[in-house]
């Protein structure tokens, strides 16, 4: 039979495995991030990071002469890392709960999840500044090594330890979780902590020893890593979204969801490897985009109510801050002056990145969507763009605006997906759908793979400017940002952007009152990824390349990132935050690694303590002293005589 369709059964087997050992990863990966979701209702980005930490974990217990060779210690194999590094990593997750996971319990969901991105940030920034790219290797233990000869191919020992080791896990976790008292302890403890806590019972260390067990599973699944992949500071990065777009097609907090869709969708995997190979990178992301056109909860998941960002924003319409016909000019001023000060080059990069930031703020700050794939807008733009100019000829104009037009429709078509869902279920799957963009543009051919579209003509504007003198292409792209500004203030002072507020505030009024909430929140978001595209397109003339870093999720972490940094919700925030981003890579471009460190920190710092960012504590420092006026003046107005006191 499959000589008849051309495939060696070695071939369709051993992909079928290998599909089968990505699919145990995949399942005990989402099995810890469906626990720590569905029971404390938090996106656990940092899972990979403490995914990798377990790879790590095994070789330092293998190397502990090495590293420490005054102390005598012995070598720690690996039957000795299944035990001890499972519970090492969960003590590392019962600390981070501790530390930083528990102030953000109460607030809205995307707090948590720009909390972990910045974790993870800074753990594999950490290792990256140590280890560097390279991967260290881990030998598979000599008990398991070998093969078994099932006659249609041979299989490694370890390997299959690893397939019945792994389903094991994850039947036992989803028995204890769904079938014993313990796990329906768990399952109120979220829903209705106060009257679990009325029986006696512990709830903060209950949520707490959760997220730990959550986080020692995928320290399990680290350590069995090992052998199989080289233990990297990247591992985890690499295989994180990968997880959270099975989480999402299995349903997010779904126990079952998650082992069933991760042993499936890497044996969908292992299929597509051998029938269409280019497509594996992508087949689990496309298959998600499916599954939410016709079960957005996903295969196993529940419809429930999610948070807005709401408070998130501190920006009153009547601030002077907010006064866009007031700033207009006053930037105008600022950015005539700009290339004066700085190198223009640098400073075109500020106001490309003030731009995609202000786009995303739109979405994000104004609607209350927390959208994670607004690099894929900015990127297929900056491509589209780059080839317009560089192998079709478009003068500079057209190519940014035909840049704009693939953004445009992308957008359209991502939030079509993704726009019945909302908070964290939202941003994963607008993560996950960026990453179709990303692998095609690994893949294709006019993409040029990881060389990107080089020397792109700046050209002349309207046949008449040469762009090529850094002045010129400096004031162009400051006309671009103004008027990108501009059609921003208009949008969210429109009656439409009024309706917006309305929906990010109290959706379920919204409705009531016979607004269509989808259709705003779609065109919003259509709109965010034009003015993405917007700068993406800019970028790709100004700097005259466009590259895979366009499209990666970091890229949208940056633009997240400036928002909260200078304010969500405010109309100043992502410009200003833009300019703090941008400087601080600049200045910090000599400390290699280091940088992903510094941008974690921001991350968790912002969070934790500048929730508002500087626009936002700026805008409620003045409103508090305003209403202190306001309370002084009335205080010392004499009091009025009543009518027929003096009789």
């Amino acid at each position: 039979m499959f000589e008849l369709i051309g495939i060696p059964p070695m071939l369709l087997f051993g992909q079928l495995m290998i599909g089968l050992i990505n699919g145990v990863f995949y399942a005990m990966m989402s099995l810890g991030v469906a626990i720590i979701f569905g029971m404390l209702r938090i996106g656990n980005f940092v899972h990979g990071a403490q995914y990798m930490l377990g790879a790590f974990g095994a070789w330092y217990l293998l190397h502990l002469p090495d590293l420490f060779p005054g102390l005598g210690l012995p070598a720690l194999g690996y039957w000795w890392a299944l035990v001890i590094v499972p519970v090492a990593v969960g003590l590392v997750g019962a600390a981070t709960e501790r530390l930083f996971i528990r102030r953000v319990y109460d607030l809205e969901h995307a707090y948590g999840l720009l909390l972990t991105v910045g974790l993870a940030m800074v753990i594999e920034g950490l290792f990256n500044v140590r280890y560097g790219a390279a991967g260290q290797q881990y030998n598979v233990p000599e008990t398991l090594k070998g093969v078994v000869n099932l006659g249609f191919m041979f299989l490694p020992i370890y390997r299959l330890w690893v397939i019945v080791a792994g389903i094991v896990v994850c039947v036992v976790t989803w028995f204890v979780i769904e079938r014993t008292k313990l796990g329906s302890y768990l399952r109120a403890a979220t829903e209705n902590p106060d009257l679990v806590r009325a029986f006696g019972i512990n709830v903060p260390r209950m949520l707490m020893l959760t997220y730990a067990f959550g986080v020692g599973l995928a320290g399990l699944a680290g350590v069995m890593a090992a052998p199989i992949y080289q233990v990297s500071p990247q591992m985890g990065q690499s295989i994180i979204i990968t997880i959270f777009a099975v989480v999402v097609i299995g349903g997010m907090g779904s126990i079952f969801g998650a082992i069933f869709s991760g042993l499936m969708l890497g044996l969908i995997e292992g299929l597509t490897k051998v029938f269409y190979p280019q497509g594996s990178t992508t087949v689990i992301f496309v298959i998600m985009a499916i599954v939410l056109v016709f079960r957005p909860a996903g295969l196993f998941g529940k419809e429930t109510s999610a948070f807005h960002a709401a408070d998130m924003s501190n920006a009153r319409s009547d601030s002077f801050l907010e006064n866009g016909r007031l700033w207009l000019p006053v930037l105008a001023v600022i950015g005539a002056a700009l290339p004066f000060l700085v190198y223009p080059v640098f400073a075109m990069k500020m106001l490309c990145f003030a731009l995609f930031a202000s786009a995303y703020n739109l979405v994000f700050g104004y609607v209350g969507l927390l959208a994670f794939g607004h690099a894929a807008f900015f990127g297929a733009s900056a491509y589209v763009a780059a080839q317009s100019a560089a192998v079709w000829g478009f003068p500079p104009e057209l190519a940014i605006l035909a840049g704009v037009a693939m953004a445009t429709v992308i957008g359209a078509l991502f939030g079509w997906l993704a726009i019945r869902r909302q908070g964290l279920y939202f941003a994963m799957i607008t993560l996950a759908l960026a990453q179709i963009v990303y692998f095609y543009a690994i893949q294709a051919s006019w993409t040029h793979g990881e060389d990107g579209i080089q020397q792109v003509p700046r050209g002349y504007l309207f046949g008449m400017i040469d762009l090529d003198q850094p002045l010129n292409m400096y004031y162009f792209v400051l006309a671009i940002f103004l008027a990108g500004f501009a059609l921003i203030y208009r949008i969210i002072h429109s009656p439409f952007g009024q309706v917006l507020k309305s929906v990010r505030e109290n959706e379920p009024r919204a409705i009531s009152l016979g607004y269509s909430t989808d259709r705003f929140k779609l065109i919003a978001f259509t709109l965010s990824a034009m003015l993405a595209g917007l700068a993406g397109g800019t970028k790709a003339i100004v700097f005259q390349i466009a590259s895979l870093t366009d499209l990666h999720f970091m890229t949208s972490a940056e633009a997240l990132l400036m928002s909260l940094i200078g304010g969500v919700g405010t109309l100043l925030g992502p410009i200003v935050g833009a300019v703090v981003v941008v400087t601080m890579q600049k200045e910090f471009a000599s400390l290699g690694s280091w940088v992903v460190v510094v941008q974690g920190a921001a991350f968790v710092l912002c969070v934790l303590f500048l929730r508002k960012g500087v626009v936002g504590t700026l805008e409620e420092y003045l409103s508090n002293r305003q209403a202190r006026r306001a309370a002084l003046a009335v205080a010392d107005r004499p009091e009025t005589p009543r009518a027929g006191a003096a009789s």
